[in-house]
C-alpha cells in the first residue's frame, strides 16, 4: 500500500477510471451482442437499428480513449460486414 498522499489519491483515481472504462466496454459488448442476435434471427431492420446504436457506442468509447482508433474501426467494420451479409 502506498504511504505518500499523492500516491493514495492516484490509486483512488485509477479505480474510478477503471470502473468507468469497464462499464463502457461492457455496454459496447452488449450492443454488439444485440446486433449479432438480430443477425442470427434474420431480422435486417432490427440489426440495422442496433448497428447504429453499437457504432455510436464504439465511437464514443474511442473518443474517450477507451479503445484505440484501429480497434474501434475493426469492431465497426466487423458488425457492418455481418449486417450486410443478411439477404
Amino acid at each position: 500500500m502506498a504511504n505518500i498522499k499523492s500516491a493514495k489519491k492516484r490509486i483512488k483515481v485509477i479505480e474510478t477510471k477503471t470502473a468507468r472504462n469497464r462499464s463502457i466496454k461492457s455496454a459496447v459488448k452488449t450492443y454488439s451482442k444485440k446486433v449479432i442476435v438480430a443477425i442470427e434471427s434474420g431480422n435486417k431492420d432490427l440489426a440495422t437499428q442496433n448497428l447504429k446504436v453499437a457504432i455510436k457506442a464504439i465511437d464514443q468509447a474511442c473518443a474517450k480513449g477507451i479503445y484505440h482508433k484501429n480497434t474501434a474501426a475493426r469492431k465497426k467494420s466487423t458488425l457492418v460486414r455481418l449486417v450486410n451479409q443478411i439477404a
